[in-house]
């Protein structure tokens, strides 16, 4: 994978469907399209979230996963959900928490382990951030109309099997 050296050339990410010759197969352009348009509302969103709330893009998905889990989530779990390592998960977690945006609660079971869930100023944080990221995919996604996003979604839903 190359490095990128700059920060313009994250805002312009190149698109990797201009390798392909005109006779690629269908599937592969399928595919190369739909990696480009990701990474293309990924690195955008990324930008947005660290220059309006000073967050990356795992420590915002992490508190995503938690908002969702009022009750809190153990570490396998998260790195589960999130398909990153438990020490991504744990250097990501450590980092929230020294923000007091998450606290480590104890399993009575076992003292053992533990369970991540946000802390009230960590919900509010986070609530804020969620509404603004919200109105950035709609105005990203804004070239499109309701039907055609309803088009996409199910001919994606229909590719991942379900």
């Amino acid at each position: 994978m190359t490095q990128l050296s700059s920060d313009s050339e994250l805002a312009a990410p190149v698109d990797m469907e201009s390798r392909l010759s005109e006779d690629a197969h269908l599937s592969q352009r399928l595919w190369l399209r739909m990696v480009s348009c990701t990474v293309k509302l990924e690195t955008e969103i990324r930008s947005r979230l660290r220059l309006e709330f000073g967050i990356t893009l795992p420590r915002f998905d992490l508190m995503a996963h938690l908002e969702s889990h009022p009750e809190g989530l153990r570490m396998g779990e998260l790195s589960r959900r999130m398909m990153v390592t438990g020490g991504n998960v744990t250097g990501i977690a450590n980092q929230l928490a020294k923000e007091n945006l998450i606290e480590r609660i104890v399993d009575v079971n076992d003292r053992r382990s533990f369970s991540l869930k946000l802390t009230p100023e960590g919900l509010a944080s986070f609530k804020k951030m969620a509404r603004a990221h919200e109105q950035w995919i709609e105005e990203l996604l804004q070239g499109l109309q309701m039907e055609e996003k309803q088009e996409v979604l199910s001919l994606l839903s229909k590719a991942k099997g379900g």
